[in-house]
């Protein structure tokens, strides 16, 4: 019921048109029934009672009402095709804008390939069911009721045994919808299994092809196919196990007519154009029966659809602007961190995390994997929220701020570097469309990006692969920077912006970073000590806590886990200089 409600909210800004093309549908049916009506007074009129002058007028009648019924269809059929196309349009919008308004925790947990299934398969079902399954429950319905009501007129003893087979059949139809809707729902759950182990393979075709594990993504690939292939077949078989019934209950119609019209003919009961009325009317009754099957599998299967798809539109992101935001067009760039915990899926990731960065400084975020850099950044741009404690933003909890306005403040150059399939120009210029080509190049500039961009045949409007395929590590990584410093934000956040350049590279984006930060709040995370060691405050974090803080000379002096790094880091080959110093005094 639910899922119907949420269609039909769909369906009535069209509701007028939808109307109009149904009443079409509703003439065409009854016009449908009056050739077999007609071609009954011909026999009776003309064949047996010779009025000859009635055959004329009969005729011209009999091909007046196909015409118009041939008109009325095509009509009918523009109409709902039409209305459809744009009722899923504004569904796929609808679906589409909701995703985009939905927070990290749903895509952690939603398959890629299940969403890509509601932006195609589901969406193309819905609208199956608006163009032509509606047309046809309207259509069959109207062509037995307008049967019955003429046959009945005609003799009401043969149509009574014609109609007696209905309750039969509608018991049948019953235990086919039943079961044929969980069938469907399996089945479209099993084919978004299926796209995301193809979406998957495609994404990580080079890491597939690398360690040699086609054959493992084939039996994986096998495994999804031949669920969503058994999935199929259990709904064929309710269909099997259901529609041969339909199919003799309907055609026993045309026995009946035989049996029990040539017993009321024979009687005097029935003329013999009467008969032929009632012989040539049993399609429209055993059509609507035998189609009775096949539109409430179709219904179900739309009903599937729409329920998933309804559930996304109504989902509901946990991450939103609350109610009495503090507005504001600017931020100066002040973070603060109180006694911040949070957890993520019942494990604690940050544990009471405490600290303040103020504009122009450049906090440094170092640790091992897992000790919660990523996630401490993610909550100044809330993506997440904290558990415990608040986060902060010129003094403000980001939870009472915002959220757009909070996020166009905050340039972020991620981990997981994504380009998308454009041009390097537009990649760069992601952030700011409307930028000037002059800020782009200067932006790539302070990145290290213009030198490679510009050897490339096309220059800034090079086309780059999906996620950047056919470039480099370090140049993507440039390319995100160059993306994030264009924004000109009042918080900038580096995660391992420059773990693939080389060192040459690093040291060059640095100096320029640094001029860059002065009028900002600049967080780096990385693993490189030669990455932080010119940083204003350092934070040393393990299993969530931060264990350490201070300066580069600071925690040299302490002594604690950032000298170990540094000493894993530099040790080696401080120990091997001196060893060469030693080597040449000697000689």
């Amino acid at each position: 019921m639910k899922t119907s409600k949420w269609l039909f909210g769909r369906v009535k800004p069209y509701l007028g048109r939808m109307i109009f093309a149904l009443c079409l549908t509703m003439l065409n049916t009854v016009l449908s029934n009056i050739r077999p009506y007609l071609s009954g007074r011909i026999v009776d009129e003309v064949f047996y009672g010779g009025v000859k002058d009635s055959l004329l007028p009969l005729v011209a009648l009999m091909f007046l009402s196909i015409a118009l019924k041939d008109v009325f269809r095509i009509i009918d059929h523009y109409i709902l095709e039409g209305t459809s196309q744009r009722i899923v349009y504004n569904i796929r919008v609808e679906l589409y804008r909701s995703l985009q308004k939905l927070d990290f925790v749903f895509f952690d947990h939603t398959r890629t390939g299940d969403i890509m299934n509601r932006m195609s398969g589901d969406i193309d079902s819905v609208r199956h069911f608006v163009a032509w399954v509606l047309n046809g429950i309207l259509e069959n319905s109207c062509l037995f009721l307008s049967a019955i009501f003429i046959l009945g007129f005609i003799n009401w003893k043969l149509t009574l045994c014609l109609v007696a087979v209905t309750p039969v059949i509608a018991l049948v139809a019953r235990s086919m919808g039943t079961k044929v809707g969980p069938a469907f729902k399996n089945a479209r759950q099993k084919l978004s299994l299926l796209n995301t182990v193809v979406q998957e393979n495609i994404s990580g075709n080079r890491v597939v092809k690398a360690f040699a594990r086609e054959e493992y993504e084939m039996e994986k690939f096998d495994e999804a196919n031949l669920a969503y292939r058994d999935a199929n077949l259990a709904s064929n078989r309710i269909w099997q196990n259901h529609i041969p019934y339909l199919d003799t209950l309907a055609n026993s119609l045309n026995v009946i007519v035989l049996v029990v019209g040539g017993f009321l003919v024979i009687r005097g009961d029935m003329t013999p154009g009467e008969f032929v009325t009632f012989n040539s009317m049993s399609w429209a009754l055993n059509t609507p029966m035998r189609n009775v099957g096949w539109l409430i599998n179709d219904t179900q299967n739309a009903m599937a659809s729409g329920e998933k798809i309804m559930e996304f539109t109504l989902e509901k992101p946990a991450i939103h602007t609350e109610t009495g935001f503090t507005e504001k067009d600017r931020f100066e760039g002040r973070v603060d961190f109180e006694h911040v915990s949070f957890s993520y899926g019942g494990e604690e990731v940050l544990h009471d995390v405490s600290f303040t960065a103020v504009p122009g400084q450049t906090v440094a975020i170092i640790g091992g994997t897992g000790s919660g850099k990523s996630t401490l950044t993610n909550l100044i741009c809330r993506f997440y929220d904290a558990t415990e404690g608040s986060v902060k933003v010129d003094g403000v909890d980001v939870r009472r701020l915002n959220l757009r306005r909070l996020r166009q403040s905050i340039s972020a150059a991620m981990q997981d570097i994504f380009l998308f399939s454009d041009t390097i120009e537009g990649n760069i210029a992601y952030g700011v469309p409307d930028a000037p080509m002059d800020a782009v190049v200067e932006a790539a500039k302070m990145a290290d990006a213009d030198g490679f961009i510009r050897s490339l045949p096309e220059g800034y409007d090079t086309i780059i692969g999906e996620r950047g395929v056919g470039l480099s590590g370090g140049q993507k990584q440039r390319i995100a920077l160059a993306r994030a410093i264009l924004k000109n934000p009042s918080i900038l956040i580096l995660d391992d912006a420059t773990s693939s350049v080389d060192m040459e590279t690093e040291h060059y984006i640095q100096k320029t970073l640094r001029a860059f930060s002065e009028n900002r709040t600049t967080f780096i995370i990385a693993h490189r000590i030669s990455s932080v060691k010119d940083a204003d405050l350092i934070l040393v974090m393990e299993e969530g806590r931060i264990v350490e803080r201070g300066t580069h000379e600071e925690l040299l002096a302490l002594g604690g886990r950032y000298r170990e790094v540094y000493d894993v880091q530099y040790g080696s080959f401080d120990a091997e200089a001196v060893k060469g110093g030693e080597t040449v005094g000697q000689k």
